[in-house]
């Protein structure tokens, strides 16, 4: 996965359309009570406890609304914060404050629940040999967001798009006319460096894989029993994954299974948001002019 830096080369665009999907013309009830532009400060405030992430693109929604807009962090990506925490202050024109407030707070919330789901879901497999991955179960426009969130919080990205790794899933073998064709083609087609993941739902196919030369082979939707069988098959052949309903609930079944990887769509489409709020907006004074 990008880094945050380069996350945040590719960002103003999407922060941009978020902001123009909350603001198609105006902020009627901000230019109602701020017709001209005043100095304020915010706080960001936690009201649950959690992994904080998204700070870097909270930044930059003020940023975006007004260039002189400053954001003093008490926390980084990836510490834990506790109800009630200050985590940062915003300073900057007020109508910068009032509009940005919601497309921030969208951003930060979204990828600090991502990133504390996450969290609690890696410490499951501490200690073992097998890896948390995430899957392109992503909200659209918000992957490079909700991904790094799964870094931050612990767990490993798998293919980021389509042109970035072959994943053969059950109906590209459909296509294809079977797992052996499917692997063959991939081999012929794709560059040398890209490894090859099969898709199985069945022991048969695991074998099939297995000998078709796949390099990661995913056991999908699998009993734990079936899945222990499917590993001997493929006695080391290839890399394992373990995929299919995988929440929190129940991941700490599969630690102790010996797959190399477990990837779980919940990370992104079932994390809740991490709460947290901008709280006692107010002017800055300066004692002998009032409100700058």
């Amino acid at each position: 996965m990008e880094s945050n830096v380069t996350m945040l080369l590719n960002a103003d665009e999407l922060i941009l359309s978020a902001l123009k999907e909350d603001i198609s013309s105006e902020d009627v009830s901000t230019n109602a009570v701020m017709p001209q532009p005043k100095l304020g400060v915010v706080s960001l405030i936690a009201k649950q406890d959690g992994i904080i992430c998204g700070l870097g693109v909270f930044k930059r929604v003020f940023e975006l609304l007004d260039e002189k807009a400053s954001v003093d962090l008490y926390f980084k990506d990836g510490d834990e914060v506790k109800n009630t925490n200050l985590i940062a202050t915003v300073t900057g024109d007020i109508r910068a404050l009032l509009s940005g407030e919601r497309t921030a707070l969208n951003y930060l919330q979204r990828m600090s629940g991502i990133a504390t789901y996450t969290h609690e879901m890696a410490a499951l497999f501490e200690g073992t040999k097998t890896k948390l991955l995430d899957t392109r179960k992503t909200t659209p426009n918000m992957r490079i967001f909700e991904k790094y969130a799964v870094k931050v919080g612990g767990g490993c990205n798998h293919r980021y798009n389509l042109s970035d790794g072959v994943l053969l899933k059950d109906n590209h073998i459909g296509a294809a006319g079977s797992v052996t064709k499917a692997v063959t083609m991939a081999k012929e087609y794709a560059p040398f460096v890209r490894k090859i993941e099969v898709e199985c739902e069945t022991l048969e196919m695991v074998a099939e894989a297995a000998d078709a030369g796949a390099d990661i082979i995913m056991l999908d939707n699998m009993d734990i029993p079936t899945m222990k069988k499917a590993i001997e098959i493929i006695d080391g052949r290839a890399q394992t994954e373990c995929s299919g309903n995988v929440t929190k609930e129940n991941a700490a079944n599969l630690a102790d299974i010996g797959v190399d990887f477990v990837s779980s769509g919940a990370l992104t489409h079932s994390a809740p948001i991490l709460d947290l709020s901008l709280k006692n907006l107010h002017p800055i004074f300066d004692t002998k002019v009032g409100a700058v």
